[in-house]
């Protein structure tokens, strides 16, 4: 896969994404960045958000599955 299929790939992830997370553009693309790296990625915000149902949605259009998280208070 070369350099232009991968981005076309990504582009066509974000989208697929986007139909189901308005307005979380940027996210998606730093948690993609981070996952192509191998990397972990830390989500905060304030309940009811979509957090989950981000991370759900991320998971189901990659083919992978969603386990949980872990919540703790500050």
């Amino acid at each position: 896969m070369n350099q232009e299929q991968a981005q076309e790939l990504l582009e066509r992830l974000v989208n697929r994404v986007e139909r189901v997370i308005v307005g979380k553009r940027k996210e998606i693309e730093l948690i993609l960045v981070s996952m192509l790296c191998g990397g972990h990625v830390l989500l905060e915000d304030v309940p009811g958000v979509g957090k989950t149902m981000l991370v759900r949605t991320l998971a189901n259009c990659v083919g992978g599955s969603f386990g949980g998280f872990n919540s703790r208070p500050i």
